[in-house]
């Protein structure tokens, strides 16, 4: 099958597509990347390109060992959410991590002198922490510019527990989605590497995070897991927006009460992180 009708391009570029109808990627904003199996691996490898010039490897700014030789699918940089349907191997390309996890080289899309995302650094970190944290099951990380959450970050403490008590309490079954709630990474400059550490930190226990006045940085075993889990955290965020202007500015008179944010856990067999209900 031609490469562009792979599973995994498919739901790629499905993902870049609903980010951008959502309203989350405007002008070149975000980044997506993907871990591939070897399922994957074995219906796009006979694609791969790895002569002449752009394919040479590239040093990381990191070192990822335990995901040495692993390929990944990634946005490329300065490229559009908006264009991956209809611009494909401009927008996105699949690169190949060195052995020892400290370099890249390009094996396929990214034409026309493409770079993958300048976040790959820190997906790559990300990937690697997200891996290690669930047995190898988390495949996605996704950095979108989500308009509620980022609106929130401006009145809200960049507080993990008063993070996670807002969204819970705005909306029945973000406990559900989330029950370790969000980390929250106060500002910082993006694109280095202190925001790709402190990011990193909290990832060992969350599969999403806030970056304030910048974002949400999620993980995912699928691209339905990250994208839902995007989409429940930056629904949530709108919701208490709302309820708060509806209010008059003040704090929503009826949100949902810590005995019945158990009470749902209870139901759904879910284990929230204890510390973050009174």
């Amino acid at each position: 099958m031609p490469i562009e009708q792979s599973n995994c391009i498919r739901r790629f570029v499905r993902t870049c597509t609903d980010g951008w109808e959502q309203g989350w990627h405007e002008r070149n904003g975000g980044n997506l990347t993907y871990r591939m199996t070897q399922e994957d691996f074995d219906v796009c490898e006979p694609y791969f390109n790895l002569k002449g010039e752009g394919h040479e490897w590239v040093d990381l700014g990191i070192k990822a060992s335990s995901l040495g030789g692993q390929f990944f699918i990634t946005t490329g940089s300065g490229k559009y959410m908006r264009k991956v349907s209809i611009d494909l191997t401009d927008s996105i390309g699949i690169v190949e991590l060195s052995e020892d996890g400290s370099a890249y080289r390009k094996v396929w899309g990214l034409s026309n002198g493409g770079r993958p995302t300048s976040e790959l650094p820190t997906h790559i970190m990300n990937h690697a922490v997200r891996a290690k944290a669930t047995d190898g099951e988390n495949r996605i990380i996704y950095h979108a510019h989500c308009p509620n959450v980022i609106a929130l970050s401006t009145i809200v403490e960049p507080d993990a527990r008063t993070w996670s008590r807002i969204l819970w309490k705005s909306m029945t079954e973000c406990i559900i989605v989330f029950p370790d709630g969000v980390g929250v990474v106060p500002w910082m400059v993006p694109g280095g590497a202190a925001i790709a550490e402190a990011t990193s930190k909290l990832m060992e226990d969350y599969a999403a995070c806030v970056w304030t006045q910048h974002g949400l940085f999620v993980s995912g075993s699928s691209f339905d897991d990250a994208f839902g889990l995007m989409h429940t955290i930056e629904k949530s965020a709108q919701l208490y927006l709302m309820a708060k202007a509806a209010n008059g500015g003040a704090e929503p008179t009826y949100l949902i009460s810590d005995d019945q944010l158990k009470a749902v856990c209870d139901d759904f067999n879910v284990e929230p992180n204890r510390a973050f209900l009174d």
